[in-house]
C-alpha cells in the first residue's frame, strides 16, 4: 500500500465496465461468478434489512435508526476481506458489517428499541455492538490490536467510521498510538461527504486519507462504491497488519444517500441534485451491471435473492416487534464491573418504587 493514492482506486465503473488497474485487480483475481454472486446478494439483503429498520422506526417500533442506504459496498466488500478470528470495531452505522460477520438479523434492532444495551454477542462474531461515542472505537480498537500484537496473534483489528468521525480528538490520538506501537489495526473510513449536516469539505480542506501519512500510516482512497475495489483494497491492508506491518488507513469515497439517523432531516441542508447524482452510482445497480456484462445474471439468480432478501426482513420485522421489555431495573446492570454503591442504591430505589 502506497502512502496515498492520488485517484481512488476503482475496478467496477458506474456502467458494469472493468477498469484496467492490474496492481489491484491482482488482489482480487481470485473472485470468481460465484464470490461477485455473494457480495451482491449481501448487498441486497442489507438494504433490504436498512430499509425495514427504517420503516419500523417511522412506524414508532424503533427510538431510532441509523440508515446505511448507499454505503452497501462499502461495508459488504471490506467485510468479505476479513478473517473469522479478525475483530471488529464498529461505529452505529455497520449493520451490513455485522450481517457479513454472521449476525442474527433478529437481533439487529434490540438497543435500537430501547430493551437492552446491546444488540449480539461480540464474542460470537468479534465485532463489537454499535458505538454511539463518535470515535472512540478507534482507541478501542487501538488498543485491542496492540494487546493482540503483544500476545503474537496474526490478526487483523478494523475499526470503522465516518469522515465526521475524523474532526474527533479520539481518531487522531488513536493513529498516534497505532503508528507509534505498530499495532495490526486497519483504520476504515467510510467518507459519505456528511457528518450530520456538515460537508466533508468544511471538515477537511485536504482527503481525508492525507491525515494518515502525517502519522506514517499507509493510506489509500478507493471508491467506496465499488465492492470490489473495496474488498481489493481491504484485504491488502489486513494482510499488512497480519504480517505485522502496522497500522493502514482506507478513506471509502461513498455517500449517505438517506438521513444521518432517523431524527435528521437532510433535506434541510442537502440539495436534491447532489443526492440524484450519487443515486446514479448506486453500488447495488453497478454491481448488477457488471453481474449483466459478464452473462452471471438470470431470472433465477434474481429471484433467489429477493426471497432471500423478503426473509431477512420479514425476520427483523417480526423478531423486532415481539422483543420483550425488560425489567426497569435493569438499567443497571453491568454499569460497573463490580458493585458500586450508588448503583446499588439507585437499583434500590427503583425496585420499591416499582412495588409501591
Amino acid at each position: 500500500m502506497a502512502k496515498k493514492s492520488t485517484y481512488p482506486v476503482q475496478l467496477i465503473q458506474p456502467d458494469g465496465r472493468r477498469v484496467h488497474d492490474p496492481e489491484h485487480a491482482a488482489l482480487v483475481a481470485d473472485v470468481d461468478g460465484a464470490q461477485l454472486r455473494r457480495l451482491y446478494r449481501d448487498m441486497v439483503v442489507t438494504r433490504r434489512l436498512d430499509t425495514e429498520a427504517t420503516a419500523l422506526q417511522r412506524q414508532g417500533e424503533l427510538g431510532l435508526w441509523p440508515p446505511l442506504l448507499g454505503q452497501e459496498a462499502a461495508q459488504v466488500g471490506s467485510a468479505h476481506a476479513l478473517h473469522p478470528d479478525d475483530y471488529v470495531f464498529c461505529s452505529y452505522r455497520e449493520a451490513a458489517v455485522a450481517y457479513c460477520r454472521g449476525v442474527d438479523p433478529a437481533v439487529l434492532t434490540r438497543l435500537w428499541r430501547g430493551v437492552s444495551h446491546h444488540c449480539w454477542d461480540p464474542a460470537a462474531v468479534n465485532m463489537t455492538n454499535p458505538a454511539i461515542v463518535v470515535g472512540s472505537q478507534g482507541l478501542h480498537a487501538t488498543g485491542y490490536a496492540f494487546a493482540a500484537h503483544l500476545e503474537g496473534a496474526e490478526i487483523a483489528v478494523v475499526t470503522y467510521f465516518g469522515d465526521g468521525a475524523t474532526s474527533q480528538g479520539d481518531i487522531a490520538e488513536a493513529m498516534g498510538f497505532a503508528a507509534g506501537w505498530a499495532a495490526p489495526v486497519v483504520f476504515f473510513c467510510q467518507n459519505n461527504h456528511w457528518a450530520i449536516s456538515v460537508p466533508v469539505r468544511v471538515q477537511s480542506a485536504t482527503p481525508i486519507a492525507q491525515r494518515a501519512v502525517g502519522y506514517g500510516i499507509p493510506s489509500v482512497q478507493v471508491d467506496g462504491n465499488d465492492a470490489l475495489a473495496v474488498l481489493a483494497v481491504t484485504r491488502q491492508a489486513t494482510a499488512r497488519a497480519r504480517a505485522g506491518g502496522g497500522p493502514s488507513f482506507i478513506e471509502a469515497i461513498t455517500y449517505r444517500m438517506g438521513p444521518h439517523t432517523t431524527a435528521d432531516d437532510p433535506t434541510r441542508y442537502r440539495d436534491a441534485a447532489e443526492l440524484e447524482l450519487w443515486r446514479r452510482r448506486d453500488p447495488i445497480d453497478r454491481l448488477r451491471r457488471l453481474l449483466e456484462r459478464e452473462q452471471l445474471w438470470d431470472s433465477d439468480f434474481e429471484r433467489s435473492v429477493a426471497e432471500d432478501a423478503d426473509d431477512a426482513g420479514a425476520r427483523l420485522r417480526a423478531a423486532t416487534r415481539t422483543l420483550p421489555d425488560p425489567e426497569p431495573e435493569a438499567m443497571f446492570d453491568h454499569v460497573y464491573a463490580t458493585e458500586h454503591p450508588l448503583i446499588t442504591a439507585e437499583r434500590r430505589s427503583v425496585v420499591e418504587g416499582a412495588r409501591s
